[in-house]
């Protein structure tokens, strides 16, 4: 008799215990769909920072010749605030 309540109450161990791990399972799979697309989202805005800097790097090109200082500086500026916005963009995504 005692062997009979025994393995009952290891039974209802395992089933809550079973109860737990699904619960962490789908609430792993939700955090997990949550980083992928926390992924996509950053990686898209990577692509734009990049197009945006490949456009300002040509109108620097074309304009570093013939600017005065200041417009040159300006650029200059802006130009390197896109590359520490790309280098945080890398840094999310390594992460």
């Amino acid at each position: 008799m005692d062997s009979l309540v025994a393995l009952e109450d290891n039974l209802r161990i395992l089933l809550e215990q079973y109860q737990d791990l699904q619960q962490q399972f789908l609430s792993l799979q939700d955090e997990n769909q949550r980083q992928r697309d926390e992924i996509m989202r950053t990686h898209s805005e990577l692509v734009q920072l990049k197009t945006e800097y490949n456009h300002l790097e040509t109108a620097y090109a074309l304009v570093a010749d013939t600017a005065e200082s200041e417009h040159r500086d300006k650029v200059k500026q802006r130009l390197t605030n896109l590359i520490a916005q790309i280098d945080r963009a890398l840094n999310a995504l390594a992460q």
